[in-house]
Parts: C-alpha cells; structure tokens; sequence
C-alpha cells in the first residue's frame, strides 16, 4: 500500500542543524514529484517577526483551514513553501501557548502511554509540547478537509523529540497510520559521548538503567514509548538497528538508509573546476596569510567537519593522525589540514579579516602595493574567536601535541569553529563552496548512525575516510564486498572500542598514500568517489521509505478492523 498524504515532523523543518535536515531536504522533491502538495513538513516556528530564509510564508495558502485552526481549535502556525529543491508545503507552528498546559500534557502522556517526563530538564519541555502542538496540527488538517482511513494517511515522526506526536495522533486519529524513526538513540549517543565503550558492552547494556545512570531518562523514555507504539518503527542503518535492538529492547521494523540529492554540485564539468580552482584559492589565501606561509597548489587539502562531537565524529584521532604525520620522514608533500566544525564562537578575527581585505584589494587593483604577510599571525591555528577559547578541546589537544604551525612542519592544522553559511567574515563561502577544493577528507567517527558528511564528499568528487562505525562506511563496505580502499572513492577503517591508535595509524598511513599517488592515481579515486555518490541518490533508496509505508498502513488496518 501506498500513501496519498504524508505528514512529517521535525525539529530541523526549515531549521538547519545537523544531517536531519539533510535527510529530509534532498528527499522532499522525490516525494513531492509524485505526491505534489499532499506532502507537509511540520517544523518549529522559531522566526516569528523574523525572516526565515529557508521559508516563504503564503497567507493564502491552505488560507481557510489555518483560520479555522486559530479561531476554534487555539492553534497558531503559519504556511508556506520550504525554500529547497521541490518546493514542498512547510507548516511552522507556534508551540509556546501549550508551555501553560504543560503538567497536564506530560500527564496525558503518562496515563496513556507510561511516558516518565519526571525527570525532564533542557530541551525536553520545549520539544514536546512542539511535539504535542504538531499532532494537534496534523489532527486538525485530517478532520477540515474530512479525509477517512481509505485515503491512506502517514505520519512521520524524526527524532524523540517529536515522538509525543506520533503518540497523539495514535491515540486520537487511529485512522493515521504512524512512523517514527530515530536517527541516533538517545542513550546511544549518550554512552557514547561519555566515554564508556558502546559496542563491545553492547548486548550487556540495560537501556533504562544506562538511562538513568546518565540522566536522559525522560528522553529515553519517549523514545522508547514511541518504538513500541508506532505502527512502523524505524532507523537509519543496520548498526543503528542493533542499538535499538539492545538499548530499547525493539527491532526497527525498517532500516532506511539516507540518500541524498546531487543538485548543490556544479554542474557542468567547467562549472565544477572553476568552483574548485575558485575553492582552493580561498582556503590556500586563509592559509598562507593566517600562518605567513606561501602555500601552493600542489598542497594537499584535506578536512574535516560536521557537528562538534570531540569524540564521537572522531576530531580527536584526526587531530591525532595529522600528528603522527606530521613526524613521518616518508612525507614529501605540504599538507594543509582543516577542522571545519562548529564551536563557541564569539567573532572573527580582525586582524585576519583586516589582512585578506588588504589581498584582495591589491588583487583587484595593480597600484596598490602588495604588503608583506610572511609573518605568522599570533596563535595561527585558529580563523575567528572563541568564547572560552582556553578551554577547547581541538586547540588543547593540539597543544599539547605542540602543533602550532611552524613554517619546518610539513602537516600545518586550521582550526575553523564557525558555522559556514557564506557569512562568516573569513572565507565567506558556505561549506559545500569550500568541501569541492579539497584533495581528500576525514570522518573518523566513532558514533555515527549514518554520515552524511563521506556522502557529501563524495558527491564532490573528494575521496573520504571514514570507519564501519558509521552506516554510510558499512554500506560502502558492501558495495564492495570487502574493505573499501582510498582507491575506490571511500576508505572505510575499521574501529572498536579500544584500537585508538590502530585508527589513527590508518589514517596517517592513507593520506600519505594519496599524497604518493600520481595525477592518474587521483582521477581515478575521485571518479569512483562520484560513482559511489549516484548510488545513494533517493532514487535509489526512496524505495526503502515505500517500504515503511506499507508496513505502517498494513498495521493501521490491522489494528482498525
């Protein structure tokens, strides 16, 4: 059986945050192409008297039933277009009037559902009573437009933190056949980042207990509730599917792996290279003014990125690597090294903004005089600002290894804690502008139900290294039927609980290997590093989400006879 309306809800609808927008932003237009405008993205509204630059709001838009939602059922939430490929219906509701009802929503919750919000603190409160907020808008929109069980609608709740409204719409429109689906769960993620081993203790883990132990009990707990009362439960990977197995004590119904859309890569070929030679230029001009180096094409770029999980994305074993690189005598090659993660930051430096605006100026117009900047700048590991700066982890990890960029090192490491979204005052590019000039990346995660970031680079034709503790290492692993090599587009390491060092090795052993690879050697890497991109294009994996589909329907009519 197959949908007519699909209904889904997230935090990160219309609010980018992590791989969870990515997920649902490159799939709208595959669902939207075939379900036009029967599609809804439920997101929180958080740009209230504010421009959302990821969404166009249009009063006339579905204009009665929002009316009619304000003025007899208390919901307040706008409508308009998500401003992503496909153009799909986003709906932002205002969840903040339900902070009055609170006591008696986790009370609800309680006696329906045995949720335990007891010991609730942080986001919790606000996420669920978006959650709440969200099923009563989905409640609303079935009964205006007087839509019945034949009409086969699916709900699709991402993440726990809008379980509550999978549970709602269970609860008070059966007729709605319902999905959730957990990215990462909460106590996995939790055991993780606290430096406990998860995988070798795997089977041995009580999930309720680690809960408790680690203070996400409430969390946990609608996680949990909704695993187990959904008629499709849900993940993103097999190795996500075995911590649910163990740490919810249920088995997804479903895997649904994370594909992605290749629209954000230039496109033609000479498009594409001017993008990267366009790339490369910016980050060697950061570079050699940051540091007071003179850098050539012929470096070796290579990065890192995504959210600031010290451990569980693996910055602390690439940070370690380029290390043990730095001191390998077998290194003939300047390797230029980025941490493009997200920290606090404060602001960018000036005097670096001060020295590029100099560059470019002189760039633009021969009569003015080319200053000197062979001087490194003071700390030149770091592009903006942190708050705290003293207590980071990167930089105090690369101090204490005593890298800082001496013009004698060979691997030279850039610090860059800001989100890169065009605005940020150095490069002023957005991170798929800056991801197509490297020659190679690193993702070395230790926790990682997918990875979106190996599937971001590869779609730029850059080879990555990541490890089989990410879904995405696993199912590039099985591409293969083996071991995926940097030959093959993707290097895939193998890591556990306890072989650090084997890991970092791996990763020193592989970029020196690229850099010994000759011009026909890389061509041939980054062209299989793009045909490992169109295999996880939606197109391919849309048919794992139809799968869920029918398994969530089949049960609605089971549990509806």
């Amino acid at each position: 059986m197959e949908p007519s309306y699909i209904f889904e809800s997230s935090w990160e609808v219309c609010n980018k945050v992590g791989g969870i927008y990515t997920v649902l932003s490159t799939r709208a237009k595959t669902l939207q192409d075939k379900l036009t405008d029967k599609v809804f993205f439920i997101g929180p509204d958080f740009w209230q008297g504010k421009k959302n630059p990821l969404f166009k709001e249009n009063k006339t838009l579905l204009g009665k039933w929002r009316k009619n939602a304000e003025a007899n059922e208390g919901l307040s939430f706008r409508v308009g277009r998500w401003q992503i490929p496909g153009e799909p219906i986003a709906i932002l509701v205002d969840f903040k009037p339900f902070f009055e009802q609170r006591n008696e929503i986790f009370g609800w919750a309680w006696e329906n559902y045995q949720v335990d919000s007891l010991h609730a603190y942080g986001d919790y409160d606000e996420s669920l009573m978006f959650s709440w907020a969200a099923g009563k808008v989905v409640e609303s929109y079935y009964k205006f437009f007087g839509l019945e069980k034949k009409d086969n609608v699916v709900f699709q709740a991402h993440e726990w933190q809008t379980c509550l409204a999978a549970l709602y719409i269970n609860k008070y429109v059966p007729e709605i056949a319902t999905i959730f689906t957990t990215h990462a769960t909460t106590i996995g993620r939790s055991i993780a980042g606290n430096n406990k081993p998860l995988y070798d203790y795997l089977p041995a883990y009580n999930g309720d207990q680690m809960a408790a132990e680690l203070n996400v009990e409430a969390k946990h707990s609608v996680e949990k509730k909704a695993a187990w009362n959904v008629d499709c439960f849900t993940t993103v990977s097999d190795i996500t599917g075995t911590e649910c197995t163990e740490l919810l004590d249920k088995t997804p119904d479903a895997i649904l792996l994370n594909g992605f859309e290749n629209a954000f890569v230039p496109t033609p070929a000479a498009k594409f290279n001017t993008a990267r030679k366009d790339a490369r230029e910016t980050l060697l001009k950061v570079a050699n003014t940051l540091m007071g180096t003179s850098l050539g094409d012929d470096t070796l770029i290579v990065t890192t990125g995504g959210r600031y999980e010290y451990q569980n994305k693996g910055i602390n074993v690439y940070v370690d690597a380029l290390n043990r690189l730095r001191w390998d005598s077998r290194l003939n090659k300047n390797v230029l090294a980025f941490v493009m993660v997200p920290a606090w930051m404060k602001e960018a430096r000036e005097d670096l903004k001060s020295s590029i605006a100099v560059i470019d100026k002189a760039k633009k117009d021969p009569r003015n005089p080319m200053l000197d900047f062979s001087t490194p700048m003071v700390n030149p590991r770091i592009t903006h600002v942190l708050n705290e700066q003293e207590n980071d982890n990167v930089l105090g990890q690369m101090s204490w290894l005593d890298m800082w960029n001496r013009p004698e090192d060979k691997v030279k490491v850039i610090f860059v804690p800001c989100y890169l979204d065009g605005n940020d005052g150095i490069f002023n590019k957005d991170y798929y502008e800056l991801l197509i000039g490297n020659d190679l990346t690193v993702f070395p995660s230790y926790y990682e139900p997918w990875g979106y970031t190996p599937t971001e680079s590869v779609a730029f034709h850059v080879p990555c290294i990541t490890t089989d503790l990410a879904g995405f290492g696993l199912w590039a692993n099985s591409l293969k039927g083996g071991d995926s090599e940097i030959e093959d587009g993707v290097k895939t390491i193998h890591r556990s609980d306890y072989n650090f060092d084997e890991v970092s090795d791996t990763i020193r052993d592989t970029i020196l290997k690229f850099s010994q690879m000759d011009k026909k050697q890389v061509n041939a890497a980054r062209k299989n590093a793009e045909k490992v991109a169109e295999k996880a294009l939606w197109k391919h994996f849309i048919k794992y989400y139809y799968e869920a589909y029918d398994i969530a329907l089949a049960k609605r009519d089971e549990r509806t006879k």
